[in-house]
């Protein structure tokens, strides 16, 4: 039984050096969530010659046709980071929903170029729905320039979703932005990196401590956390500690490239109990 929906394009992302690697919130977020011990699905698009990693062989995958695979480019300039989009695949729409997927009990939206379409987050009713907004809030010119966006279907996404996962960059380290995000939803986790996360409850702010971690790659981090954090969330109904579970889970992914040390359940079970909880500071 299938326990765990991913809906967002799998991409192909150009490095520096050349070639291509597999990405997307997709990507990550399905990977973690099937190494955690849920049964996993994505839904998503791509064209039918883009290779999928091997990491992917035990996730079902809904594949839907295009001609294009969402790909992008990361280039540096005097230490600048310019994000460019080459190619856009087409949405993600309630429609392409299979009718059995529509009870999976959890379901992650994490677009990563607008193509996740916003009435999604009213299509599973009885889910726990999480969502990782970061692909609502790009924007590109005629050159595939990437910058930030205000998240324009907010309102309409959020009030459909239990649980809002983003980075202080995602906000643009906006107070008030995080303000009004917090009351479109009632859990709001904030990933701070090396930091740890804030969990806001309403008013309430709790802020959990990381695990130290070696940093290699950072890469989808974020979206690990995600996954794992509603995964617990699911489990125990508790925000605290599914935010526990999931900084131990996104620290260890980052201390490898790509996706090769994204945990196992164990790994992170072993952690914990070998690591206490440590204080937490409450607003």
């Amino acid at each position: 039984m299938l326990n765990f929906l991913v809906i967002g394009h799998i991409t192909r992302d150009v490095l520096p050096a050349g070639g291509f690697a597999q990405g997307g919130t997709a990507t990550y977020a399905a990977i973690a969530a099937r190494r955690l011990g849920a049964q996993t699905a994505i839904l998503t698009r791509a064209a039918p010659d883009f290779p999928l990693t091997p990491d992917l062989d035990d996730i079902t995958l809904e594949r839907l046709p295009s001609a294009d695979t969402t790909t992008f480019e990361n280039r540096y300039f005097d230490g600048h980071r310019r994000q460019v989009v080459h190619t856009v695949a087409p949405p993600l729409t309630v429609a392409d929903v299979p009718a059995a997927w529509r009870t999976i009990p959890i379901v992650l939206l994490g677009p990563i170029a607008q193509e996740v379409d916003p009435a999604l987050a009213s299509a599973f009713p009885g889910s726990l729905l999480g969502v990782v907004p970061q692909g609502w809030m790009r924007r590109w010119d005629a050159q595939g320039h990437v910058s930030r966006q205000d998240w324009e279907s907010a309102a309409e996404v959020l009030a459909g979703a239990q649980a809002l996962i983003l980075s202080d960059e995602d906000l643009g380290h906006s107070t008030a932005t995080l303000a009004y995000y917090r009351r479109l939803c009632p859990l709001v986790v904030l990933t701070l990196g090396a930091r740890g996360c804030q969990v806001w409850q309403g008013d309430r702010m709790t802020a959990m401590p990381p695990r130290p971690a070696h940093e290699v790659d950072p890469t989808g981090a974020g979206d690990v956390f995600a996954a794992a954090f509603l995964i617990r969330l699911a489990a125990t109904g508790d925000p605290l500690q599914a935010a526990r579970f999931a900084n131990v889970a996104a620290s260890f992914s980052v201390e490898g490239q790509a996706t090769h040390a994204i945990p196992s359940l164990a790994q992170v079970e072993t952690w914990l109990t070998q690591h206490p909880i440590e204080a937490q500071s409450s607003l």
